[in-house]
């Protein structure tokens, strides 16, 4: 894997991490947003450590 696609994905993986903590900040926060931006999350994490 090149060194773009590998910085695309830390990128991606960063702006998740920054929306779920936005979502939890909320008063009233969506389990539902939050648990499909953790399964975002997990699924780009797992493709940095597989390569």
């Amino acid at each position: 894997m090149d060194n773009s696609h590998i910085s695309a994905l830390q990128a991606k993986h960063a702006g998740l991490d920054a929306r779920i903590k936005a979502e939890k900040s909320r008063p009233m926060p969506d389990a539902t947003v939050l648990a499909t931006l953790k399964k975002q999350k997990l699924r780009i994490k797992e493709e940095l450590t597989a390569h």
